[in-house]
């Protein structure tokens, strides 16, 4: 499995490495565990759970119940992964704060799909996925700062705004 880890430094390197671990309890190793949030322990663990070959969750401290689960978004940035019951505070493009998630009706049509993320941890999202729009809030004030679109239907954003 590939992944992609941050030197603090804006820097960025590839490497690889053989799953060892089940992390999803489906029979079939996807994980490799390392010492990935600096503890001194091997209890960390980088997962493929989409089976492309490319790491997509992070998981710190396995063994503890409360353990964070972190989750590539798509735009490759580790985001906090709610789907573990957390809520995140989040604002509509009205200004009206509310807690949810991971899903919400963001976009108003009726259908609760749309993925709220928290990529800088802070409990507030910053990012909302709606289908081929994503809103981004840069400077966590809660406020929907850049909307990218994908017209053409290829997972890259075509605009912005």
């Amino acid at each position: 499995m590939d992944y992609c880890v941050g030197d603090g430094d804006g820097g960025a390197s590839m490497s690889a490495a053989e799953p060892n671990l089940d992390i999803d309890g489906d029979g079939t190793v996807d994980a490799f565990g390392l010492d990935f949030d600096g503890d001194g322990l091997a209890d960390d663990a980088l997962a493929d759970l989409d089976g492309d070959g490319l790491a997509d969750h992070a998981v710190f401290d396995l063994e503890e119940a409360g353990g964070q689960r972190f989750t590539d978004d798509g735009s490759g940035t580790w985001a906090v992964s709610v789907e573990r019951g957390a809520q995140l505070r989040w604002f509509g493009l009205d200004g009206v704060e509310s807690l949810g998630g991971p899903l919400v009706d963001f976009d108003g049509d009726g259908e609760v799909d749309d993925r709220l993320l928290d990529a800088d941890h802070d409990g507030l999202a910053d990012r909302v996925l709606t289908g081929a729009v994503a809103h981004v809030d840069t400077d966590g004030d809660g406020q929907w700062d850049v909307t990218l679109t994908d017209s053409d239907d290829d997972g890259l954003a075509d605009s912005a705004g």
